[in-house]
């Protein structure tokens, strides 16, 4: 007889296998809450500069609100890392980004997310 909580970390097992197989595992990169806002600045202007596309936290755009480092960077380091994933790029910006499996966007703001 096998033991029920086998049974269960078996099933939750398989489950992030499906969904890791299908597709359907999505992850961000959204910036540090603990990283210095010097940091992050420079962060996101290396991102910004080497393939993200930083246009949407512009003035009159999307997601310039809310107008802050935190938000404009977790844009941009995601930006970045979605572009770039797939081809070795990471969310790691000099310690100043984490991966969250939690959509970041916000009202008319849309995180973008490529597979």
């Amino acid at each position: 007889m096998s033991c029920p909580i086998h049974k269960l970390l078996i099933s939750l097992l398989l489950l992030n296998l499906c969904f890791q197989a299908s597709g359907q595992y999505m992850e961000w990169c959204i910036a540090d809450e603990q990283t210095p806002d010097e940091d992050l600045e420079r962060a996101m202007e290396w991102a910004c500069g080497n393939g993200a596309d930083c246009s949407k936290i512009q003035l009159n755009h999307p997601c310039y609100l809310p107008n802050t480092l935190k938000d404009h960077a977790s844009y941009s380091f995601n930006s970045y890392y979605q572009r770039f994933k797939n081809k070795g790029g990471s969310c790691y910006f000099n310690s100043a980004a984490i991966t969250t499996d939690l959509d970041p966007s916000h009202g008319s703001c849309k995180f973008e997310f490529i597979p």
